[in-house]
């Protein structure tokens, strides 16, 4: 279906710039949402796509990094243990010996007392930081540069705390974000402060301010306090950033696509239907058609001519079944849909390094056709079957047997599709009669001068197909035909030229 890859639905969605949005994109694209999680992200991107300026201004931020580090690093840190929580006596030990060292220095000087006490609390500060000053030292580095991680996607963060969202959708996935003091931009800046208190090892105030203070210890243990306070809120945020990532960009797709439409997705459904169906990433001069597949106990059989429509058809009806899914808009005038699980049989290629034949690689595909419709049969998530032209790497009479018993299989398991194929026997085999709803695409031949060869109209009707055009076409490239079986007519000789593609308009709105 071309669901990832270049010239993909994945392609025509890319505004993401994180590997957050990314990987929620991505994961939106392969799990349908439920009805209710449908219903929710539609009305989250219906309120996104008019905040042009906005959404702008998320992927600009987005944009103005160099890269993006992988948020794990911090996330381990956020998750993890405190490096001071399995040694709370350095911490006491810390704060106890600066303040007596300073007090004593304190009393010196104001000639409270003559002895110099200071001298015991400032030989145990050198003690502690010959000791363990190295190690803590480390913790703190490792802090601070995975806290640089996280400062790349701060300011996206504050865009998302900032804005008033209006949808109930929007409201819990951003809500980790706000809160009076404790949202992620505010202790996303308290962690920036804290990173800031660092002195680095190298530096000439390193060594008189460690043995003074204990400087190290102090930082490393507000660090660690943010660490178990904030920090574990860390995921949820990036989680937001994420999601939000996705919405906008679904919500760039129905600002640029303002004459698609929301399907409804019910629980109740048990078919397919939609006017004007195009295919999402064909041009504006598409041709779309009317759809209907299901009930259950039925398919859609498509038949039809060489390069008539068939196989666009399909990827048509499933890719605008994964943006419906996601909770985007689709290529079409009306659609109603069920939640389906999607499966398909296309585009099958063999493997010469794996040993995997044509044949077995579209065995092993029917298979898992089979499982996600019993799955869909056991869970109640009904199975979206597309299979095109299946078993072509065998003998006519075996194709023609197991395709029938498959489809059977798929049927008599509750699930809903369409099969497009050259075999008009399908629909009279006593196995699929009662099942198949028969369509079929078409040519046109130009016999007058002038005219071109062949061409397509790429609009659907009922019933069987009524010609064929293998023969015509191999004699239209050139190849050695010395007639053409479809009609019973003879092909006179033509000069050497592709098929026209028409763009004619059926009248339907937007084309696909």
């Amino acid at each position: 279906l071309n669901v990832f890859g270049p010239a993909s639905l994945a392609h025509l969605l890319s505004t993401t710039t994180t590997p957050l949005g990314r990987d929620a994109l991505r994961r939106w694209l392969l799990e349908p949402a439920s009805q209710a999680g449908v219903a929710a992200r539609q009305e989250a991107v219906a309120e996104l796509a008019p905040a042009l300026d906005w959404r702008q201004a998320l992927e600009r931020t987005g944009r103005m990094s160099d890269s993006h580090p992988d948020p794990e690093t911090f996330l381990a840190w956020a998750e993890g243990e405190p490096w001071l929580a399995r040694r709370p006596a350095l911490r006491w030990v810390a704060r106890i010996s600066t303040a007596v060292l300073w007090l004593a220095v304190a009393a010196n000087v104001l000639g409270l007392i003559g002895a110099p006490l200071w001298i015991g609390p400032l030989v145990l500060n050198l003690v502690l930081s010959q000791t363990v000053g190295v190690a803590v030292n480390g913790v703190i580095g490792r802090a601070t540069t995975r806290h640089r991680a996280m400062s790349h996607y701060a300011e996206m963060l504050r865009l998302l705390a900032d804005r008033p969202w209006a949808t109930e959708w929007s409201r819990e996935a951003t809500a980790s974000l706000v809160g009076a003091g404790t949202g992620a931009p505010a202790a996303l800046r308290r962690l920036d402060r804290l990173a800031a208190l660092v002195i680095p090892r190298g530096s000439q105030l390193y060594v008189p301010i460690q043995t003074l203070t204990l400087w190290d210890v102090h930082v490393l243990d507000a660090l660690e306090r943010w660490q178990v306070g904030p920090g574990r809120q860390a995921r949820g945020w990036l989680d937001a950033l994420g999601q939000v990532e996705a919405i906008a960009a679904l919500a760039a797709l129905a600002h640029a696509e303002p004459d698609w439409v929301f399907p409804a997705v019910g629980a109740n459904e048990t078919t397919v239907r939609a006017t004007a169906l195009a295919h999402p990433l064909l041009p504006a001069s598409r041709v779309a058609n009317d759809v209907h597949i299901g009930p259950p106990g039925s398919f859609l059989l498509v038949t039809g001519s060489n390069m008539s429509g068939k196989s666009t058809l399909l990827r048509a009806i499933g890719t605008n079944a994964v943006l419906a899914g996601m909770g985007a808009p689709v290529c079409a005038g009306a659609m109603t849909v069920p939640p389906v699980r999607i499966a398909t049989s296309a585009r099958v290629e063999d493997s010469l390094a794996r040993g995997v034949s044509f044949f077995l690689a579209e065995l092993h595909r029917l298979k898992g056709v089979v499982e996600v419709a019993a799955q869909g049969h056991d869970d109640g998530r009904r199975c979206l079957f597309l299979l095109d032209e299946i078993l072509q790497g065998t003998n006519t009479a075996e194709r023609q047997v197991a395709a029938r018993q498959i489809i059977r299989r798929l049927v008599d398991l509750g699930a809903i599709g369409a099969v497009s194929t050259h075999d008009l026997t399908l629909a009279e085999s006593p196995v699929l009669a009662d099942a198949a709803d028969p369509i079929h695409f078409r040519e046109t031949v130009g016999d007058a001068p002038g005219q071109p060869p062949m061409s397509f109209d790429y609009l659907s009707r009922p019933g069987l197909a009524t010609s064929t055009n293998a023969l015509r076409l191999m004699r239209l490239m050139g190849l050695d035909v010395t007639g053409d079986q479809a009609g019973g007519e003879e092909i006179s000789p033509a000069p050497l030229s592709m098929p026209s593609h028409s763009r004619r308009s059926s009248g339907q709105g937007p084309r696909s």
